[in-house]
């Protein structure tokens, strides 16, 4: 019998890379984001596919009751939807620093919430949470986003000696830089809300960082971070995380060893000598 799964953000980057790589090896793959008409070819390689918007309550609800209603189990959850809302924290409005809450956050804990029941039933089942290097380090006119990868770093080591007794796994990715959309949704939303204020000159620097890094052979393309996916799934006791792509490990290394003042100038001389500034 084929495992189930379903994978949040599944139009592009990360999960678009996941679902194909999942489903060539034979999972039934549910592919869920709100841009359903970007998952088209998702669906003639055979894939299901289901609108999904983590800060509608329904559409969660009705994308976990389609696959209870269809297969009435699910193996594996892999919450990969989010995105980067960058700016200072003195320019971002409040209702922008909470929908990066709902989306990456509250929205990933209600549909693990959704899932749960039907894991709890089979008694076994995996929740893979991507988070990201920024689930551990820092940088400047990244706080909200930072600070919802944080929340889910430790949401996920409190649900996962909860459901050690279920026979349910929890797994944490933490991939690096990867050569997805992210990155200019990202600085889209630096330069609109910090480009114009008094932290525009580090907007600008960062924004050229972001551009850079983007083209740098040191960031990775999503199948690396679907092939260590995969690599979890298989494994008969997963590792609680795992760090890839784009240098994570030594970005990660770095920041373990690193004094908090020693890393703040680390991620300067970064982001100068990336800007060409």
């Amino acid at each position: 019998m084929s495992k189930t799964v379903l994978i949040t953000g599944a139009s592009s980057g990360i999960g678009e890379a996941t679902a194909r790589r999942l489903a060539l090896e034979g999972y039934k793959v549910y592919a869920a984001a709100r841009r359903v008409d970007r998952m088209k070819s998702l669906s003639d390689a055979g894939i299901q596919v289901l609108p999904l918007d983590l800060t509608d309550d329904a559409s969660i609800v009705q994308a976990v009751e389609a696959i209870a209603q269809r297969e009435g189990r699910l193996d594996a959850l892999i919450n990969n939807a989010g995105y980067g809302s960058y700016g200072s924290l003195e320019d971002v409005p409040l209702d922008e620093g909470r929908r990066q809450f709902e989306v990456n956050v509250f929205g990933l804990a209600r549909l693990i919430q959704l899932c749960l029941p039907m894991m709890r039933a089979q008694r076994s089942g995996t929740i893979v949470n991507i988070t990201s290097i920024g689930g551990k380090m820092h940088e400047p006119l990244g706080s909200w986003y930072h600070a919802t990868k944080f929340a889910v770093e430790g949401l996920s080591d409190c649900l996962r000696m909860e459901l050690a007794p279920f026979g349910i796994d929890v797994v944490v990715v933490e991939p690096g830089g990867i050569r997805t959309e992210w990155a200019g949704i990202a600085q889209e939303g630096m330069l609109r809300y910090s480009g114009h204020t008094a932290y525009a000159e580090q907007a600008a620097m960062h924004a050229r960082l972001f551009a850079a890094s983007d083209k740098s052979s040191m960031v990775s393309p999503p199948d690396v971070v679907a092939k260590t996916i995969s690599r979890a799934l298989r494994a008969s006791r997963p590792r609680t995380r795992y760090a890839t792509g784009g240098g994570a490990r030594t970005i990660l290394f770095l920041r373990r060893w690193l004094s908090d003042r020693a890393f703040d100038g680390l991620m300067r001389r970064i982001e100068k000598s990336l800007a060409g500034a």
